[in-house]
């Protein structure tokens, strides 16, 4: 990726939130999403349960660009050592920039950082371009759940990926 399109990685402010909220709507896609299509009235991005301190965003020409959700798989005590990516997107015009890639290694180095030994994620079985990325970042595939969701008449494999710290 050429200098000039380098992503910019960052916490997430409370102050990003109208933009994530657009991100999040205009990123819509049945290629990943298991909820419906938004539709105004449109909930707020952050969220008790994924607050800003949960979200790295990505910007370019001081834009937001991307995000990705780190939290945890369960509220279990003796599950606090696993992070999980809840989400990511990448507005169109970034793709192929590196910037899913930048996200996905701050989230791994986030999750380092917040003392965790594992990082997981969930990722629709038709999904192939996110599941290419995830394993070239050391992601591995470590179950399945074969048609888990119904989605547009289809039956679609939850894949269930992880990787050490």
């Amino acid at each position: 990726m050429p200098e000039s399109y380098k992503a910019r990685i960052r916490a997430a402010l409370p102050d990003d939130e109208e933009e994530l909220s657009h991100l999040d709507r205009v990123t819509w896609s049945p290629m990943h999403a298991v909820v419906p299509e938004p539709r105004p009235p449109y909930p707020p991005f952050f969220t008790e349960r994924h607050a800003p301190e949960d979200h790295l965003v990505a910007e370019l020409d001081r834009r937001i660009v991307g995000y990705v959700r780190l939290g945890f798989p369960t509220p279990l005590a003796c599950n606090a050592h696993v992070r999980q990516i809840q989400g990511l997107a990448v507005a169109d015009e970034a793709r192929g920039l590196g910037v899913g890639r930048a996200l996905i290694r701050a989230a791994v180095d986030e999750s380092r950082r917040r003392s965790a030994r594992r990082i997981t994620l969930r990722v629709l079985g038709h999904n192939t371009p996110a599941r290419k990325l995830y394993e070239s970042e050391g992601f591995v595939v470590e179950g399945v759940l074969p048609g888990e969701f119904l989605l547009d008449g289809q039956y679609v494999d939850d894949v269930f990926m992880g990787r050490s710290l």
